[in-house]
């Protein structure tokens, strides 16, 4: 029995596949992770998934469901000297399950820890993460891993929760509580059932003294703009909103960009957090279309190291407008990824003799850097020869964007390599 004291979202913690709402593409019948608890054998898996969506309850669930030893760590309070603590323990017992949340948030020293614990099945691993596990997951540990994708809860599936949390509550039932209109509940918990069960216990504590209690959109509205944020810094809609920011500015909209940094602004965002997505953006999506654009960035993220809010407002607000009104290009994100793509088909192809490095007389009576030309002895600077591995010679990795500046590169490198590149 759970203390009245405990937070509602944790009273109502689903003790089972049956009592879990939503993620029915996972949980429900005939569903592979369904199918994986009930032959009792379930595999290493990141649960990739909005704020309130259901990870951490679903790691519970598979451990309670397959009475296996459960340990839980943080990403954000431990650190390798915790993980190794955990494997030494879970060395002693049977299929135990570590389940860490935020595992994003772990460094690759970190992530590298569990990699032979779980090779050797020491621990089943269950990693929770808001972030895109491609990105933010070393590729040695996710490929261990069977990454399932959870979904924010419907409408439909809010309601459930809410009817659950009115009717089956006992601290609720006491209460005589109906609930009249939904929107303001529903627009406002944004697919998140945590968040939708902590504005109604709001509200129900702001209005005890009622009973019984009928619950509107005008009093949910009241209560929220009273006692809660509607950005939320540490998770609810961090992830959303640079989202939003992000798009704006690679959609070349400065409006919907300024209008975004003011929400994590007055969110009381960390300004690090912002100029550090603001010079990725300069790269990833503007690059050489606009260089300028990355020595700007860099700049404004010198300046709000420096200057704190409320001045750095406005240097951040100068860069998001900058970027959003620059010419747009990810050739270079294209061209590494392309390359990077070529390296993992083609391996370790050996580096042409002639560009070795040559620092001794065993390596130059090897052939190493013989033939080699130097560019500036050469007209306009210029030797056509070879720079890559010979199994991939004239694959083209960097394609010019299509803008004025990128255009004169194109157009300078193609009178220097003619067909070669076909630029």
């Amino acid at each position: 029995m759970k203390s009245p004291m405990t937070p509602l979202a944790e009273r109502l913690r689903p003790q089972s596949l049956e009592e879990l709402v939503g993620q029915q593409h996972l949980t429900g019948k005939g569903s592979v992770l369904r199918a994986a608890i009930a032959q009792g054998k379930i595999p290493s898996m990141i649960l990739w998934g909005p704020p309130g969506s259901g990870k951490t309850t679903l790691a519970n669930i598979i451990a309670h469901e397959l009475d296996r030893p459960f340990y839980t760590l943080s990403a954000i309070s431990s650190g390798v000297k915790e993980v190794r603590e955990v494997i030494d323990e879970a060395k002693k017992k049977s299929g135990a399950i570590l389940f860490i949340d935020e595992i994003h948030r772990f460094n690759k020293g970190q992530q590298d820890a569990l990699l032979g614990a779980v090779e050797k099945g020491t621990i089943i691993l269950i990693g929770a993460t808001t972030e895109n596990p491609s990105f933010e997951v070393n590729s040695a540990l996710l490929s261990r891993c069977q990454v399932y994708i959870l979904k924010p809860l419907g409408k439909e599936e809010l309601l459930q929760v809410l009817d659950q949390a009115i009717h089956e509550d006992e601290e609720l039932r006491k209460r005589e509580i109906a609930v009249k209109e939904t929107e303001a509940l529903i627009n406002l918990s944004g697919g998140d059932a945590r968040k939708l069960l902590n504005l109604l216990e709001l509200v129900t504590d702001a209005s005890a003294a009622t009973k019984p209690l009928e619950i509107t959109d005008d009093l949910v509205m009241d209560m929220a703009q009273q006692r809660i944020a509607l950005y939320d810094k540490k998770g609810e809609q961090h992830y959303d909103i640079i989202s939003a920011f992000i798009k704006s500015m690679r959609g070349s909209d400065p409006n919907a960009a300024v209008y975004w940094l003011a929400r994590m602004i007055e969110g009381g965002e960390d300004v690090k957090f912002i100029a550090r997505r603001m010079l990725i953006l300069a790269s990833e999506d503007i690059g050489n279309a606009n260089p300028n654009a990355l020595l700007l960035a860099n700049a404004t993220f010198e300046a709000v190291n420096k200057i704190g809010y409320p001045e750095s407002s406005l240097i951040l607000s100068q860069c998001a407008i900058y970027l959003a009104s620059s010419p747009k290009s990810n050739s270079a994100l294209e061209a590494i990824v392309e390359a990077g793509a070529m390296v993992r088909r083609s391996g370790d192809l050996p580096v042409p003799l002639h560009i070795r490095n040559a620092p001794t007389r065993l390596m130059k009576d090897l052939d190493y850097g013989k033939g080699y030309e130097y560019s500036h002895q050469y007209e306009k600077n210029f030797s056509a020869q070879e720079y890559l591995p010979k199994d991939i010679s004239g694959t083209k990795f960097y394609d010019p964007g299509a803008n004025p500046r990128e255009d004169e590169l194109r157009k300078f490198l193609k009178n220097l390599w003619k067909d070669k590149y076909k630029y």
